[in-house]
């Protein structure tokens, strides 16, 4: 019952979890105070993920007893403890510089990083391309990024398309590094042919790199040849916390000699949504201009900037638990036939594999025969395929993740060898 005054709207009434009636039927029929109602779904929703109680309803329509889904570490919801700081957080118009929270949080991520200043952000995508709008300030400049950055690829080239700076990009080595030489070549001459070369953009955890950590001593080098050349240099951080956390390294550390970061609170962290940019304090008030005319400015922020707090101190040293789940599935995958994993490329929470051309089923197959039996990742390029874990997997999810491969395998191949006994071929 909500403990609040009565008041003309309110009712008092016994809360039950009848399923015939569900949630929607009860508020209807009670008119159960919403309050009341949000922690009541919050309990229900904690305890199914803590207990692995709660079945689940394929897109094939099979029921499995709890959908695992490694799709990304994007997916995680909200425990009742993040729930109840949101509800109870202090909050202000952001806009106006009047939210106490963001303020808090703001000031907590910059210091983590050794940096002046931050600005939250709704999403990641936002974070980077205020970024690159800010240190691109001038129209007619470039900035460099590798081939298989998050950046050029999946955020559909906001920095052109929004911000008019044109992106150049240079080969990315298999641990996520860009060449020093090609970066140097890739700097352009004082032309008027030419764009004007501004920043340098890396990624660290690296995702089409394997989600591997970037060496600080690289990116060392990289902030002083940026300083030799009067450029910026930005990391794109979606996973640096994971970064952080697989290196033993303080978040001061990898923000040495870097001009920006941008960092996630929705991947491993667990909370529902939100980013920073942190950086100078020239920067931070160049990205608040740009965050307010790209539609980032919110109000009453607090209630997110409250889940980031939560997440910083409950969800961050924890990241390790995923990194070993991680390494788990890759060595269980790799015993499979089949599948080709690369152990060495499992530095943090995302495990990626082959299907190869000896398996009895191609990855897109794969993927879908698993989902079918309550296990979802992602069919990535080809043949390669993406699983990442966070904070809702425990062991026994790993175990049963490699049960229903192993099955989807061998029952593909049991299937395979049906339809040649069939034909007469063997």
């Amino acid at each position: 019952v909500h403990s609040t005054p009565w008041r003309r709207t309110d009712c008092c009434c016994v809360l039950t979890n009848s399923p015939a009636l569900g949630f929607s039927g009860m508020r209807r029929a009670l008119r159960l105070h919403p309050v009341t109602l949000g922690r009541a779904r919050a309990a229900r929703t904690q305890r199914q993920y803590s207990t692995g109680r709660g079945a689940a309803v394929t897109d094939a329509g099979r029921t499995v007893d709890r959908m695992i889904d490694l799709r990304s570490d994007t997916v995680t919801k909200p425990c009742a403890g993040m729930r109840a700081a949101m509800a109870s957080a202090e909050v202000g118009d952001d806009v106006f510089g009047d939210d106490m929270t963001v303020k808090q949080l703001e000031s907590a991520v910059a210091e983590r990083f050794g940096k002046r200043a931050a600005v939250f952000t709704p999403t990641g995508t936002m974070a980077n391309l205020i970024a690159v709008m800010a240190h691109t300030w001038e129209r007619g400049s470039e900035y460099i990024l590798g081939d298989k950055a998050h950046i050029f690829l999946y955020e559909q080239g906001g920095g052109s398309q929004l911000g008019g700076a044109h992106p150049r990009t240079v080969p990315t080595c298999a641990d996520g590094t860009l060449p020093l030489d090609l970066l140097a070549a890739a700097v352009r001459d004082d032309d008027q042919h030419y764009p004007i070369t501004k920043l340098i953009c890396l990624e660290n955890t690296h995702n089409k790199c394997g989600g591997l950590a970037l060496p600080r001593s690289y990116v060392r080098s990289v902030s002083d040849f940026k300083n030799s050349r009067g450029l910026a240099l930005h990391v794109d951080g979606a996973r640096v916390w994971n970064a952080m956390v697989a290196q033993k390294a303080d978040g001061s550390e990898l923000g040495e000699g870097v001009d920006s970061i941008a960092v996630c609170l929705s991947k491993g962290l667990g909370a529902p949504a939100g980013s920073l940019l942190v950086g100078s304090v020239e920067i931070i008030a160049r990205a608040r201009r740009l965050r307010k005319a790209l539609g980032g400015g919110m109000r009453q922020t607090g209630v997110l900037a409250a889940a980031g707090l939560y997440a910083l101190t409950h969800n961050l040293e924890r990241l390790s638990e995923d990194h070993e789940h991680a390494r788990a599935l890759g060595e269980g995958l790799a015993g499979l036939s089949g599948l080709h994993v690369n152990m060495d490329g499992i530095q943090t929470n995302l495990v990626f594999f082959n299907v190869t051309p000896a398996a009895p089923l191609d990855a897109a197959a794969l993927v879908g025969a698993c989902a079918e039996r309550g296990v979802r990742f992602l069919q990535f390029d080809g043949s390669l395929c993406r699983m990442a874990t966070h904070l809702h997997h425990r062991e026994a999810d790993v175990r049963r993740t490699l049960e229903v491969v192993r099955q989807v395998l061998e029952d593909a191949d049991a299937d395979d060898h049906n339809d040649h006994a069939g034909t007469g071929k063997t």
